[in-house]
């Protein structure tokens, strides 16, 4: 089989996985009486194929899954809001694979951090007041525990898929 046609069913494939994660956070009752806050599971799927494969396919399957997901789930202003959390999100971890001196869970815990300071940096740009900064505390804590856990599965998923996978 064409290695290019493969390829983009292992894209095509890893999207549909993603994007039926980011329905299963829709529908699972995920609530500490924080708002906002969510487990990120789509994001497990972003890390795996950026420890696994060239980043512009993890970035491509992220941004693809991102606008599928708020075209369906929340609209316009959950889109912006997804949008600036997953490519800060990205460029961090991104950054942090290539350097070498993290493990996979740093990686990830650095990431649900930086996803939720590009969520509150376009807060505060819609609401035009840095006063919601109070909430910051809340948003790391919650961007630690959520990216521990990404990287958990991930760092479990991982050594488990066929060495063919395994591009990097």
């Amino acid at each position: 089989m064409n290695k290019k046609i493969l390829s983009v069913a292992v894209y095509g494939l890893l999207l549909a996985v993603a994007f039926a994660f980011s329905f299963m956070e829709v529908l699972i009752p995920f609530n500490l009486g924080i708002p906002g806050v969510k487990l990120g599971l789509a994001n497990l799927v972003v890390v795996v194929m950026l420890a696994c494969l060239p980043w512009q396919g993890a970035l491509t399957v992220s941004v693809l899954r991102i606008l599928l997901s708020g075209l369906l789930f929340s609209g316009p202003s959950g889109m912006l809001y997804a949008l600036a959390g997953g490519l800060c999100s990205f460029a961090v971890m991104a950054l942090l694979l290539r350097c070498r001196y993290f493990s996979l869970f740093g990686v990830s815990m650095a990431g649900g951090l930086a996803h939720n300071f590009g969520q509150l940096a376009v807060a505060i740009w819609v609401t035009q007041t840095a006063r919601i900064v109070w909430y910051l505390p809340v948003l790391i804590i919650s961007g630690v525990i959520t990216g521990a856990l990404i990287g958990l599965a991930a760092s479990l998923i991982i050594p488990r898929l066929p060495k063919r996978f395994l591009i990097n």
